[in-house]
């Protein structure tokens, strides 16, 4: 939690390194309305999700990985990039057939 805390406090080193690829630094800003601080966090919450900062700070590890969790991770991946493969050659097959039936549409 700490560091997302300093995340937070220095947006522009702590985004640079922690992860490169994020080039501009885009806070989020979040209204307590009426003083319902519960509903303010439930939307940071989302927010953070939508925005891909949550992904970051989990993917920024602190910790060792055993080589059997490595693995496991690994061979998770490979599933969820072979699925995504799958699924994105079955729409472009369907996308081809829709397209030749109809050419003049």
């Amino acid at each position: 939690m700490s560091h997302l805390a300093s995340l937070l406090k220095r947006p522009s080193s702590a985004i640079n390194s922690a992860s490169s690829s994020l080039q501009q630094w885009r806070g989020i800003r979040v209204r307590v309305r009426n003083g319902n601080l519960e509903q303010a966090l439930s939307f940071m919450q989302r927010k953070m999700t939508s925005s891909g900062i949550e992904r970051m700070i989990k993917n920024e590890q602190t910790h060792h990985i055993k080589n059997s969790e490595k693995r496991v991770l690994a061979r998770k991946a490979l599933h969820r990039r072979l699925q995504s493969q799958d699924l994105a050659r079955k729409l472009k097959s369907i996308l081809i057939k829709k397209v030749r039936r109809h050419p003049g549409e």
